[in-house]
């Protein structure tokens, strides 16, 4: 299972670069129609490209130290850098989406409005699908692989095709002499790319802080409950290795069985969810079921 993983954040790798490759691209063709069209909005969208650069390199280097094996000071591995390259991201993008709002409400305040050319919006449009495109590619990548960072890439491309056709909303808007929907548009944009990195924050913030799900707990529990010999579950926590999933459980058997009887317990339930639930590692410790005798009444 372990050389599965470290295969998985290989090709994990190809969308980060797919994205990377797109941005550079975007980024350069929004900035230059931007600037002649004379578009705020589709200049607001290239700067993001321009953040959502540096982060796809951030989950590119995540990816790649998730890679390495343990070592001395990194007994369990160095699969967390995953999760960091994501918490890296998010603060870049919060940056850059609080100064294009910043940009943006400067420009209401200035009395000069200029109509942008009509190319910015057939840009932003462009821009769009190829977003959309590479968006269907990491989701597909992230879900195949489970990647908490792929799937953050991927959340990014897609806001950042709706981030587009906003743009190009606001400028055929501007086009109706409402030049005025392009400056709000911007601030839309700003606001999108701070809701963005909210989400990427808090994600990658929930993981580093051994957050887990709870649904998941319950499917476990159920589980673990069905196996043969396990009278109850006293514990059970889990957490995350970046996108892998680490469980710890304390179940109850029979204090008759001798320890080789309780070890093989332990270990049906090891293989129950690393084999059927595709938990990475299990760690389990076994108490003694001590059957509770209900106290009856002293006669008078």
């Amino acid at each position: 299972m372990e050389k599965q993983k470290y295969r998985d954040l290989k090709l994990g790798e190809r969308g980060a670069i797919l994205s990377i490759a797109a941005y550079v691209f975007l980024s350069i063709l929004k900035l230059i129609v931007g600037y002649i069209s004379e578009s705020e909005a589709l200049r607001a969208d290239g700067l993001n490209n321009i953040t959502d650069i540096i982060a796809s390199v951030a989950v590119l280097i995540g990816l790649k130290v998730s890679q390495r094996p343990p070592d001395s000071d990194h007994a369990y591995g160095h699969w967390k850098s995953e999760s960091i390259a994501s918490l890296l991201s998010s603060f870049i993008m919060m940056t850059v989406g609080i100064q294009v709002l910043t940009d943006g409400f400067q420009s209401i305040l200035s009395r000069e409005k200029n109509i942008p050319d009509i190319t910015a919006a057939y840009t932003a449009i462009f821009s769009a699908l190829v977003m959309y495109f590479v968006y269907r590619y990491n989701i597909k990548l992230a879900k195949r692989i489970n990647s908490h960072s792929v799937k953050a890439a991927a959340k990014d491309n897609i806001s950042d095709a709706y981030v587009s056709i906003g743009a190009a909303i606001g400028i055929f808007g501007s086009q109706l002499n409402m030049p005025f929907l392009d400056t709000i548009t911007a601030i839309l944009v700003g606001l999108l790319i701070c809701k963005t990195a909210w989400d990427i924050f808090r994600e990658a913030s929930h993981y580093l802080s051994d957050g887990f799900d709870e649904s998941k707990i319950k499917i476990y529990q159920n589980s673990i409950d069905q196996i043969e010999g396990v009278k109850g579950i006293k514990k059970i926590m889990g957490r995350n290795y970046g996108n892998n999933e680490v469980i710890d459980i304390i179940i109850l058997v029979d204090n008759t069985l001798n320890i080789k009887e309780a070890h093989d317990i332990a270990t049906l339930v090891e293989k129950d969810l690393m084999k059927d639930h595709g938990v990475y590692r299990v760690h389990v410790h076994v108490e003694p079921y001590e059957e509770k005798t209900e106290k009856r009444p002293s006669p008078n």
